[in-house]
């Protein structure tokens, strides 16, 4: 049962995030997952050990047989099957005080003044041990893959990673 949970869990979050996807071949790093001037909320700080949300954002896409596919540039995809920090917030998939698969978000779920975005703004991670849940900023370490054509819609997924300080 496990299993038909969180692909359901991936696919909800994909769909509720769909509707702030920009048309196709439009960059998307303008668009989705944006954190708003007016927010309360500080965004990220851009720090030079993690990959910045801006490289991930920028990607396109195209429309192929009723999907729509990400077109990815040389600089997300010198990232594919390398080790990347990535820095986000934790969107768990699961019930639990500590999480091995959840996805990491540009901007806080918590933030009423920021767009959830869609894939672009999204990475999947799957930990070698668990990490705690919490509001603040997580930063993980890990094989990083950029995905052409992934069966959830996702756009990059971060595995073997572990929580960095």
């Amino acid at each position: 049962m496990r299993i038909a949970v969180l692909p359901a869990a991936v696919a909800a979050l994909l769909a509720c995030a769909a509707w702030a996807q920009l048309p196709p071949g439009v960059p998307q790093g303008t668009g989705a997952g944006v954190h708003s001037p007016d927010s309360p909320i500080a965004p990220l700080p851009q720090r030079g050990d993690v990959v910045p949300w801006s490289v991930l954002t920028a990607v396109t896409t195209r429309n192929e047989k009723n999907r729509v596919l990400p077109v990815f540039s040389k600089d997300q995809l010198a990232l594919n099957q390398k080790t990347q920090r990535v820095q986000g917030f934790m969107m768990p998939l699961e019930a639990g005080e500590k999480q091995t698969h959840f996805l990491l978000s540009s901007v806080p779920l918590t933030c009423s003044f920021c767009l959830a975005g869609g894939p672009e703004s999204m990475v999947e991670v799957k930990t070698k041990t668990p990490v705690r849940y919490t509001l603040d900023p997580v930063t993980v370490e890990g094989r990083f893959a950029t995905l052409v054509d992934d069966p959830y819609g996702l756009y990059y997924r971060v595995t073997d990673a572990v929580a960095v300080k």
